[in-house]
């Protein structure tokens, strides 16, 4: 059998830049494990394989090494294949998951994600998350993953984590942030325990990073970057309960899986 594989750099507004995903339609699912082989021969950080499924589509999202609930870069990456390459016509794309529905609305260059926000609780900082980081937190918050604030950006983008120390954490990584010096906030991602050692641009963590600079700044209405080596701008919007993600993408090749 053969399958079309597009990848997609989201959060990019040229190749090379933001978060590659892989994106796989099908007409139906195949096995999981041949979905999350597929997913470790791409060895990228997320490979999305999606279906029709009523008015919409049912997407998942595979690691080279796991199943994981939430996805941002590798949905949006999903949506503009959809609209630029299988001539989606329709206004929005609804994506069910394993994290309840999803939508993803064009308007010019930029696709935005609506999904639920994951608004972090204070915590201590596990003691595995500071000798990992090396650094001791301004703050620390528990959600999907934990969130690490640190006092600048300059102190972020100095950091060399310990992935060892960090596979010991619970939650499924760790999102570190700091005031940015040209934006609202700067943010670099760690996942190891995903396979993941950082994440070039992580859509899902600005579901938790969201709620949080809202509420420290005293606005919805943020601009951010993640400060990995490819580096990605994000726009990000609390909404009551939810959070919009906002960003471009460009295609960087296409082809066929043979299995």
């Amino acid at each position: 059998m053969s399958f079309s594989i597009f990848q997609v750099d989201a959060f990019a507004s040229r190749p090379f830049e933001g978060n590659p995903a892989a994106v796989v339609p099908l007409d139906q699912w195949l096995p999981d494990d041949v979905m999350q082989s597929i997913a470790a021969e791409n060895n990228l950080a997320e490979t999305a394989f999606f279906v029709p499924e009523e008015d919409g589509f049912r997407i998942r999202w595979f690691t080279p090494t796991v199943e994981v609930k939430l996805c941002g870069h590798a949905t949006l990456a999903a949506a503009f294949v959809l609209y630029e390459k299988l001539h989606w016509d329709q206004a929005q794309v609804v994506f069910q998951s394993l994290s309840g529905p999803l939508t993803v609305v064009r308007s010019g260059g930029l696709l935005t994600l609506d999904f639920p926000a994951q608004p972090g609780t204070l915590c201590d900082a596990p003691s595995a998350l500071v000798r990992g980081l090396g650094v001791q937190p301004r703050e620390c918050l528990a959600s999907e993953d934990y969130i690490v604030v640190l006092e600048t950006e300059q102190q972020l983008a100095g950091l060399e984590p310990d992935m060892v120390a960090l596979m010991e954490l619970d939650l499924r990584g760790v999102a570190v942030t700091a005031p940015g010096e040209h934006k609202d906030f700067v943010v670099r991602f760690f996942g190891p325990r995903c396979g993941i050692p950082e994440d070039p641009v992580t859509g899902s963590a600005y579901t938790q990073l969201a709620p949080y600079w809202a509420q420290r700044l005293g606005r919805d209405r943020m601009e951010a970057r993640q400060i990995s080596a490819r580096g990605g701008d994000v726009r990000c919007e609390l909404a009551g309960k939810r959070v919009k993600i906002s960003g471009s993408a460009v295609l960087f090749l296409e082809g066929e899986i043979q299995t």
